[in-house]
């Protein structure tokens, strides 16, 4: 597991690390709703169309939800996990270290040339992300959809999971789908889930990640957030990025699980 450049690999233990991943899941299903049904489809796509003993590129993995879940529920797959955030990484790190040599975390920067070489030779049978990928800006997701299409065999597949937002073209769903979003984080941020913010805070109670916030805030210091795009944006860059069958599998509301297949 490779620590992020420029920083030492002072290691979280992994008790704290857990609370962490476990935490994050708290707060994203504030954000989320129904995620774990999110999470459900893309491993029944794996398990009726990929080999048992998979190997999966986790991009944008944050803590490791994706990967925790994968490598619980598949015991011969083996996961590649990848992030640029030093605090999320360290998390990762540590929450996945029980898996020993099934998983590896990198530490990757989407948005530069060269990032598809973290599997390292390894054939990928699957490339999974979950709520990340709207940070890039559409030339961005282009250019990484295009390079998952040549890293993946004949066969291979993409999940992606995401809020792909209305446009104006449907306002009363959109509206919906708002005063919904709006609801459920009253409700769970009611039950005492922490906000997106809080979770950093409580990550940075740890010196061995508060130590990383310089870093991240440098990594992160000219990359605004970018406007969500739209599904039909994602179905035609995948097709364009040369994928022979795009399509969903599974929504709700404006919250889809994207599907390519190479």
């Amino acid at each position: 597991m490779t620590a992020p450049s420029g920083t030492e690999a002072t290691v979280l233990d992994q008790s704290s690390a857990r609370r962490l991943l476990g935490l994050w899941n708290e707060q994203q299903s504030a954000y989320v709703a129904h995620r774990d049904h999110r999470f459900e489809a893309m491993f029944d796509v794996l398990r009726l169309h990929c080999p048992d003993d998979l190997t999966v590129l986790d991009l944008a993995c944050g803590p490791g939800a994706i990967s925790d879940r994968l490598l619980a529920g598949f015991p011969r797959a083996t996961a590649v996990a990848v992030d640029y955030d030093p605090i999320l990484l360290r998390v990762a790190r540590g929450a996945l270290a029980g898996y020993g040599p099934r998983v590896e975390v990198h530490d990757v920067d989407l948005v530069t040339d060269g990032w598809a070489e973290a599997p390292a030779g390894r054939s990928v049978d699957a490339v999974l992300s979950s709520t990340a990928l709207h940070w890039l800006s559409p030339a961005q997701l282009l250019h990484v959809y295009t390079t998952v299409a040549r890293l993946l065999p004949a066969g291979g597949v993409l999940l992606n999971a995401d809020h792909l937002r209305y446009d104006g073209s449907t306002p009363t769903l959109r509206e919906i789908a708002r005063r919904h979003d709006a609801r459920v984080q009253q409700e769970t941020f009611g039950s005492g889930a922490l906000d997106y913010a809080a979770w950093y805070t409580e990550a940075l109670r740890h010196p061995e990640l508060a130590e990383l916030a310089p870093e991240r805030e440098r990594r992160f210091a000219d990359r605004p957030p970018q406007a969500l795009a739209p599904l039909e944006f994602h179905l035609a860059a995948l097709r364009a990025a040369g994928f022979a069958e795009v399509g969903t599998v599974w929504q709700y509301l404006d919250d889809y699980v994207v599907f390519a297949r190479r």
